[in-house]
């Protein structure tokens, strides 16, 4: 994906991320118990290669989400696997809440799919984030699995979604 991707309703916006972007998504600081999804320093991010930090990785995977005022206001991943892409996403800390989170996971389900139609569409929420499951489920995901695993602060539950499209007319 190179250019821009907009929902129907030209309420957001998929650019590729600009290093400017990168580095204010790590600046952003997100309220307790939320604050686990904050991004190191972007010094550190870039200087060892981090996520979006890494050039390549950014303009491979990362995009960033822009409002229709063309204002910084998410980010999101789509990470092919192998016969899979999962997708990770987030929005601006005082955009979160507002209704905006299915929007941008189905548009974000919708690019994966356009890109690989053949793949399953999937995501990783921790257990406890009923804010992210609720909008994940109204985007059309669905919980397949949950599990434990290692995350940066340590041993999480994790739950894997599955996204189903809707139908087509």
């Amino acid at each position: 994906m190179n250019g821009p991707v907009r929902t129907a309703d030209r309420q957001l916006l998929l650019v590729p991320m600009e290093r400017e972007h990168a580095e204010q998504i790590c600046r952003w600081r997100y309220e307790p118990l939320y604050d686990f999804y904050r991004w190191p320093a972007w010094e550190r991010m870039e200087r060892e290669g981090i996520e979006f930090g890494d050039p390549a990785l950014r303009e491979a995977q990362y995009r960033s989400v822009l409002d229709g005022r063309g204002e910084l206001i998410g980010f999101a991943q789509l990470f092919p696997m192998a016969g899979v892409t999962r997708l990770g996403m987030g929005l601006r800390p005082d955009r979160c809440g507002q209704g905006k989170g299915p929007l941008l996971a189905a548009l974000l389900a919708e690019e994966a799919l356009r890109r690989h139609p053949e793949h399953e569409i999937d995501l990783e929420v921790l257990a406890w984030n009923t804010r992210a499951i609720r909008a994940y489920e109204k985007a059309g995901f669905a919980v397949t699995d949950t599990y434990v695993r290692r995350a940066p602060q340590g041993e999480a539950e994790f739950h894997c979604m599955v996204y189903h499209p809707p139908l087509r007319r």
